[in-house]
Formats: C-alpha cells, sequence, structure tokens
C-alpha cells in the first residue's frame, strides 16, 4: 500500500485491537502522521536511542519468500525492515542532518543481523521545521547514502532524510525517502514514480 492511499483511509476501518496499540501525542501534527502510518508500521511514542530523542518512531518489517510448486518449498527467504524516526527541530541545519546520518550508520552497526536473509534496512530521520533553510533543502534533495554489506551478498541498508515545514506546507526528502508522502498533511508531494515497495516488490515478486 501507498503513502497516498494509507492517508485516503479512515483510521476506523482497522480493528479496534490494532487502534488501541497506536499512541497519542500531545502533538496534533504526529497524531494525524501516526492516522498515515498506522496500516504499514508498529509505532512508539518518546523514543531515545544513543543519546537521540524522537518524538515518534515507526518500524516496518516485510518478509518475502519464492516458492517451487507448493508453500513448504521455499527458497530465498529475505527481509527489509525500515525504520522512521521523527522530532521537531525549529530551525535545522546541515550538521544536524549530518549528525543524524551518522546515527543511522550505528544504528546499522547494532541493530542489523547481516547474513543471506537480509535484503534490505532502512534508516529514515524526519525533522519537522519551522521553515527550509536553502542549504538544507539542496542537501537533502541531493542526498543518497547506500551501504552493501558484504559487496551486497548480504544485502544493504540506506540512511534518508526528509525535512518538513508544515506551516509553509514546504518539505523536501532525499532520493530515497518515500515516507515524505506521510508527513505532508496539506497535500501531495510529487515523488518518483518507482518507490521503496514497487522496487521491493519488483524484486522479489516478478
Amino acid at each position: 500500500m501507498s503513502d497516498t492511499e494509507s492517508a485516503a483511509r479512515d483510521p476506523e476501518e482497522l480493528p479496534e485491537e490494532i487502534r488501541e496499540e497506536v499512541p497519542a501525542w500531545d502533538d496534533e501534527y504526529f497524531d494525524r502522521v501516526g492516522d498515515r502510518l498506522m496500516y504499514s508500521y508498529d509505532l512508539e511514542r518518546d523514543y531515545a536511542v544513543r543519546g537521540h530523542s524522537f518524538a515518534l518512531y515507526g518500524e516496518l518489517r516485510m518478509e518475502s519468500q519464492k516458492q517451487f510448486l507448493h508453500p513448504a518449498l521455499n527458497y530465498a527467504d529475505h527481509e527489509t525492515r525500515e525504520h522512521v524516526f521523527a522530532r521537531r527541530a525549529g530551525e535545522p541545519t546541515v550538521a544536524d542532518l549530518r549528525a543524524l546520518v551518522d546515527l543511522g550508520h550505528d544504528l546499522a552497526d547494532d541493530w542489523i543481523d547481516a547474513d543471506e536473509e537480509h535484503y534490505e534496512t532502512n534508516f529514515t530521520f524526519v525533522l519537522v521545521a519551522d521553515s527550509l533553510s536553502d542549504a538544507v533543502q539542496s542537501f537533502v534533495s541531493g542526498f543518497r547514502d547506500r551501504t552493501l554489506l558484504k559487496y551486497g551478498y548480504y544485502g544493504c541498508y540506506e540512511v534518508n532524510l526528509v525535512v518538513v515545514a508544515p506551516d509553509d506546507e514546504n518539505g523536501v526528502a532525499s532520493q530515497e525517502a518515500d515516507v515524505l508522502q506521510a508527513f505532508a498533511l496539506w497535500g501531495d508531494v510529487e515523488r518518483p514514480d518507482e518507490g521503496f515497495f514497487s522496487r521491493f516488490a519488483k524484486r522479489f515478486w516478478n
């Protein structure tokens, strides 16, 4: 399901037991973002890791396998995860973004079990800003940081960046950061046609 499709759905469509697991934020903006992300992500609030604090944390897990004639005869099991971290940041700087990139690499060292079943892990950091400077927009729009594990034999991980300024109805995302749509509450944001989910599906289900 795309972020656009999730955003259009009514949270009341979900079973009550699932809705009860979605945290409530003392922040209307994050409450609305949570309503968009809860269809695909396990969400937490007030999340802290390695000295960094985030108002919202979300984890998405996807597993795929290929089958030969019968479901019991499966092979090529692969796992993909995305971790989303979001917080308010006032007037973020490029130095702030570089610190988050470093955090992403540290978390990759801590969290990824690099083996044949690992396909891809994404660490996406979202800053909710009062406004976007030209330097931040330029840095984020041109950013991509992908690391192969054991020359790709153990998959890869990617660090993504998103900065949004809701009051200005403005946002920018790095090249592979598909989650921008969920944070752009003011309307659709133009993104590349092929995103994370479609790339993943093409790799394993075609």
